[in-house]
């Protein structure tokens, strides 16, 4: 095994559960897996309010021939945690990494750091494809060995070059990174695709939103710069918000040096923001996250 490669998580499956808090929801949960012999390894919850709020959790448990368990267990969930308690709630083999597409413009700093992070087996997922307007980052893919798609927008009509990609990824992946991808998609794109979208953000939101973030911090003075990595919805740049992170600069600091340094930050969240996402870390409610 090389170094940082995470081990696979054979037997081992993931639970969230979520929606209107009411007593006896942990019970009935740790009763239904007892009941099917997994053994809970880790448990994290939360209420936002124990009258009349939200509830969340997440559990990772170890099952005996998993993939033998999953229907029976399933079946039960349906009847106990749906049904009855009228909540939402998923169920994951975590030994299957999910299928990633990354799309990407011309910068490649982000693009580069997840298919690194991919090889080392520090993402749990794979990545079928990457698909980029520009042809720049061709050559950096394919090193990966990963198939590269070149969809070009093809002047003001971005139907066409949306539809393209829609073709490539629905149905063959779990979720879509945006990697910089410089461009802003439609809610019918969003629809299409099917899975959860993420993007990362060149400031920390809301500051800063729009081209040239970098020359416009140099302007203002600013004395820290950041990234966000949120989910992607129709309102442009306001979805659920997953990872954020900073760093200290000041004024000696030139563009050039704000570019890297923002672009470090830019590596790290959206990282975090896909490992914890692949993890089942993450759940959505409303317009925000609930991060375990």
């Amino acid at each position: 095994m090389s170094a940082g490669r995470l081990s696979p998580l054979h037997d081992h499956a993931s639970l969230v559960v979520y929606g209107d808090d009411k007593p006896g929801i942990v019970a009935a949960v740790a009763g239904v897996l007892a009941h099917h012999g997994a053994n809970i390894i880790a448990l994290d919850q939360h209420s936002d309010n124990p009258e009349g709020g939200a509830f969340f959790q997440r559990i990772v448990m170890h099952v005996r021939d998993l993939a033998a368990a999953i229907p029976a267990l399933e079946k039960d969930l349906a009847a106990t945690v749906g049904d009855e308690l009228k909540l939402h709630w998923r169920l994951r083999d975590l030994a299957v990494p999910l299928r990633v597409a990354v799309l990407a413009s011309r910068s490649n700093h982000c693009l580069l750091d997840l298919l690194w992070r991919q090889r080392r087996g520090e993402l749990p997922v794979t990545v079928p494809m990457v698909i980029s307007n520009h042809s720049d980052v061709a050559d950096d893919v394919r090193f990966f060995g990963i198939p590269f798609f070149h969809v070009p927008l093809g002047g003001r009509d971005r139907s066409v070059a949306e539809s393209e990609i829609v073709k490539l990824v629905a149905g063959n992946v779990d979720l879509v990174v945006l990697a910089r991808y410089m461009q802003i998609l439609s809610g019918v794109f969003i629809d299409q695709v099917g899975v959860p979208i993420i993007n990362i953000h060149h400031s920390f939101l809301p500051a800063l939103i729009g081209a040239g973030p970098y020359q416009k911090a140099k302007d203002r003075g600013v004395k820290l710069v950041g990234a966000t990595a949120h989910y992607v919805t129709e309102d442009l740049d306001e979805g659920p918000i997953i990872e954020q992170d900073v760093i200290r600069v000041s004024h000696r600091d030139s563009v050039a040096e704000l570019t890297r340094r923002g672009a470090d930050i830019e590596r790290q969240v959206l990282s975090r923001a896909v490992l914890w996402h692949c993890q089942d870390r993450v759940i959505r409610h409303d317009n925000r996250t609930i991060v375990f």
